[in-house]
C-alpha cells in the first residue's frame, strides 16, 4: 500500500529507512501508524538513532528528556511536524 505524504513527510521517511535501515519504502510507511512498537515497530534504540539523524540533517537537537517525545514520536506525521517547527534554515 502506498500513502500520500507531504513533502517533509517523504523525506523524512526516506530518512528513517536509510538511517534504521528497514527494509519498507519509505512510501509505504502511514503517516499517522505508531513509530514505536506496533506501526513500524521502532524500539528505543532506533528512536536514539533518529533523533540523532534528524538532528544532523535538521540542525536542532531532538533531547531525550524532552516531556514532548512521546507525541514527537507517536508517527511520522507527527515527527515531520515537529520537524517543520524546529528545522534551521
Amino acid at each position: 500500500m502506498t500513502f500520500a505524504h507531504t513533502d517533509l513527510q517523504r523525506e523524512v521517511a526516506a530518512l528513517l529507512v536509510e538511517a534504521l535501515n528497514l527494509d519498507t519504502a519509505p512510501d509505504s510507511i502511514d503517516p499517522q501508524a505508531p513509530l514505536y512498537g506496533e506501526g513500524l515497530g521502532l524500539d528505543s534504540i532506533d528512536i536514539l538513532e533518529v533523533a540523532l539523524v534528524v538532528s544532523q540533517r535538521y540542525g536542532f537537537q531532538l533531547r531525550s528528556d524532552d516531556e514532548d517525545n512521546v507525541k514527537i514520536f507517536t508517527s511520522l506525521a507527527s515527527l515531520a511536524d515537529h520537524i517543520a517547527t524546529h528545522r534551521v534554515g
